[in-house]
């Protein structure tokens, strides 16, 4: 099975080939329509989700794809060539396990090429307690007037301001500030919202659905951006509970890093998805990653997330820049090239595969 044809173009097409790959093997496919919000071409958004193996099985592994939209265009193609991998479909039947697809959890995001939803909400950074206020972003609001700058490109002084707080607190100390997580700037980046989006709704539906009743469940969350090109980063999606990652790297490896202990190449983050899975999964043993894909170099990314930021604070951009920074930002996220996307296939199928196995066992 080449992986390669199954990536897309276009959301339009990820969606069509992930209903097709589907209707191949003879599942249904439960669609989660956007109630408001539109495609990029107009067309309709929605989450879809399907399962493949034993529906009734004790141990569930839920694949899930397009958190932070753009990145749906590796997502979505490696849960499209799983479909059509004559091995797994085997694996997972043979295990007597049930495989949840959930497809484009942000459609918004990955029809228009933004990280982010129609409401500039991070998906991964929205899943919080909102009945609590949330705790300031102190670092963020020390960086917001200049990672999200007046004009683009930014004028040089703009530059020397990062180039300013790097030489002083590090590169590291700016992702953390940028990346981590903020509920105070709709304006700006990895904002965390002020309540639930549509997708946090859907998402939590499915896993009350699909996960709740469950002896184990494993999950494996796609991402893009951090890391060196086309290297699988296992990062343990889950709370700090010694017995979740310690469960988590006996299931993926020791390599499995964390932002909990500094191991990872992500920053420490606040409302991320995994909080979901405790809420709705109270009791049930699981081991989570998101198996993040590089792409860029570090720098090359957040520049892309600062462009496009500035472009969804200014609608009225002309057509060229506009044009111009929809590139950056989809080859910030997608590497549209064959060597990639077998590589990043072959880890995914690995990853998939492993987690099969330790399912499986859930029967004995």
């Amino acid at each position: 099975m080449d992986p390669v044809p199954q990536f897309s173009e276009t959301y339009a097409e990820a969606r069509d080939k992930f209903f097709a790959a589907a209707k191949g093997l003879d599942l249904a496919v439960e669609r989660h329509i956007h109630p408001v919000a539109r495609g990029a071409f107009g067309e309709e958004l929605s989450i879809d989700v399907t399962t493949l193996g034993d529906a009734s099985a004790p141990g569930v592994l839920l694949l899930t794809s397009g958190t932070h939209g753009v990145e749906g265009f590796c997502g979505s193609g490696c849960q499209v060539a799983l479909l059509h991998d004559a091995e797994f479909v085997a694996a997972v039947r043979a295990a007597g396990v049930a495989v949840v697809l959930l497809h484009a959890l942000n459609p918004y995001g990955f029809s228009g090429l933004h990280r982010t939803n129609e409401d500039n909400v991070d998906m991964n950074r929205n899943f919080r307690d909102f009945a609590t206020p949330s705790v300031p972003n102190r670092a963020y609001a020390e960086v917001h007037g200049f990672v999200v700058p007046a004009t683009w490109p930014p004028a040089p002084a703009n530059e020397a301001r990062i180039a300013a707080y790097v030489e002083q607190h590090g590169e590291r100390a700016l992702q953390q500030a940028i990346t981590g997580g903020q509920c105070e700037f709709p304006d700006g980046l990895f904002y965390g919202g002020t309540r639930p989006a549509w997708s946090n709704a859907v998402f939590r539906a499915v896993l009350r659905e699909c996960g709740a009743h469950r002896a184990k469940i494993g999950w494996i969350d796609f991402h893009t951006g951090l890391g060196p090109r086309g290297h699988g980063e296992k990062i343990y999606s889950g709370r700090n509970v010694p017995a979740d990652l310690a469960r988590t790297r006996n299931w993926w490896g020791d390599d499995v890093t964390s932002f909990l202990d500094g191991s990872s190449s992500s920053a420490t983050l606040s409302g991320v998805n995994y909080n979901a899975m405790y809420d709705e999964c109270p009791g049930v043993p699981f081991a989570g990653i998101a198996l993040e894909f590089g792409t860029l170099p570090m720098r090359e990314m957040i520049e892309a997330l600062r462009a496009d930021q500035w472009l969804m604070n200014h609608p009225d951009a002309n057509e060229a820049l506009r044009t111009a920074i929809k590139r950056q930002v989809r080859d910030a996220f997608y590497c549209d090239a064959d060597d990639w996307k077998s590589t990043v296939y072959v880890q995914a199928l690995a990853a998939s595969l492993r987690a099969v196995a330790r399912l499986g066992k859930a029967r004995t």
